[in-house]
């Protein structure tokens, strides 16, 4: 059974649940795992075809107000919906039941060509090199098209335009994200609410810090972990890493992209940029949310406890927020403030992957063939509208790899 405020909704909509065994609910959501291709946008039409058009399970305008509120949240929106019909039909152990079967198809999977990539580190890297290269490229690719996506939707005005200007400067000048996307938020809401002395006093302070970032970190003589030795890494840090980027994909799993990058290989040094790209790669072929090549870093983190340390982390906020408060965050997201607030962080988020994108430049276009296989994919990203663009992409450029690298 839901909770009561649950029920309640689903009697106000004339909504029809179906009763299903906890059994029966799990494979359901299983096989929307397994079906996942094409990222966000697909999955949530999946989910919404099914079980609001077709089944009826809540009214179109309910499924609308439950996705608005977990765009504005952290973490795939795709997962979290799952998480939430499942809660509806069956209460949390059904939503824990649902967002268990959504995400396991791609888990395993990920497990897999995980092992099969660090095994192949021998006799097949030779072999898998071309493929990865060209694949690294297409992923750029990815990136690129994901900044503009967001940022066409996020930066509606010359506000958040410049705040997203600002954090790919800062960004790159050292400061860490965390205190970019607070000042990026903190900036915004005082700037729309009529506070603009406090607006220009915060932007200040955000200034002082990049400056201090980018300068007294060259006077100190610090630089990036050297990427050729890979560090000992805990299992509790695995896990923090993945709840820290779980709590702050604000704008989708592109999002994650920056934070985990900074986390494996600006500071932590147990990947490079050149596998980190491989992960990206491989989570772009699997029926999953794209967030799933947390997995992959984990995995080069820690192994198999490394994985599902990561993964374990950056998925905890996903359940916790649908299980635990979906109706108070609800409210609390409606509120004008808080939606300010929020809007100056997804800025401050288009500007942290842009960032992300040029440090991931010199890595993935290191040669004329990988910079055309970019231009190819960039352009197929804009040209090609089916819901598998991005596993025709990364396809080709697989094969293009393959055949001419």
């Amino acid at each position: 059974m839901g909770t009561v405020g649950e029920v309640t909704l689903a009697a106000e909509s004339g909504a029809t649940i179906p009763h299903q065994s906890y059994g029966a609910l799990f494979l359901r959501f299983l096989r929307f795992g397994a079906l996942a291709w094409g990222g966000p946008v697909p999955q949530i039409a999946m989910i919404q075809r099914e079980l609001v058009e077709e089944e009826r399970w809540i009214t179109r305008e309910r499924f609308h107000r439950a996705l608005a509120l977990y765009q504005a949240l952290p973490g795939p929106e795709a997962h979290e919906l799952c998480v939430y019909f499942g809660m509806l039909a069956r209460g949390r152990i059904g939503g824990l039941l649902a967002g268990l079967g959504f995400m396991l198809p791609g888990l395993a999977l990920m497990l897999l060509l995980s092992w099969l990539y660090v095994s192949s580190q021998g006799s097949l890297a030779q072999s898998w090199s071309a493929v990865f290269l060209a694949m690294q490229a297409a992923v750029l690719a990815l990136i690129v098209r994901a900044v503009h996506r967001i940022g066409s939707h996020a930066l509606h005005d010359r506000w958040l335009f410049t705040l997203a200007a600002a954090t790919l400067a800062s960004s790159l000048a050292g400061l860490h994200f965390a205190l970019n996307l607070a000042a990026a938020g903190a900036v915004y809401l005082a700037a729309r609410s009529g506070r603009r002395t406090w607006s220009l006093a915060i932007a200040a302070v955000w200034l002082a810090a990049a400056c201090y970032a980018y300068f007294g970190a060259a006077s100190l003589g610090t630089s990036a972990p050297d990427p050729t030795s890979i560090a000992p890494v805990s299992l509790p840090q695995l896990f923090y890493s993945g709840l820290k980027t779980g709590l702050l994909t604000f704008g989708g799993a592109y999002t994650a992209i920056p934070l985990l990058q900074h986390d494996a290989v600006a500071a932590g040094g147990w990947m490079t940029n050149d596998q980190f790209l491989d992960g990206l790669a491989l989570s772009g072929i699997l029926p999953a949310p794209l967030i799933i090549f947390a997995t992959f870093v984990g995995y080069l983190g820690g192994r198999l406890l490394g994985a599902l340390a990561v993964t374990t982390g950056i998925f905890l906020p996903a359940f916790g927020f649908t299980l635990a408060a979906h109706d108070p965050l609800e409210r609390v997201t409606q509120r004008k403030g808080v939606q300010l607030f929020l809007a100056g962080i997804t800025a401050g988020v288009v500007g942290l992957i842009s960032a992300t994108a040029v440090q991931l430049a010199p890595a993935a276009l290191n040669s004329a063939q990988a910079a055309a296989v970019f231009v190819v994919s960039l352009a197929l990203l804009y040209l090609v509208k089916h819901k598998l663009n991005v596993l025709l992409v990364i396809g080709s450029a697989a094969a293009a790899g393959a055949l001419f690298f």
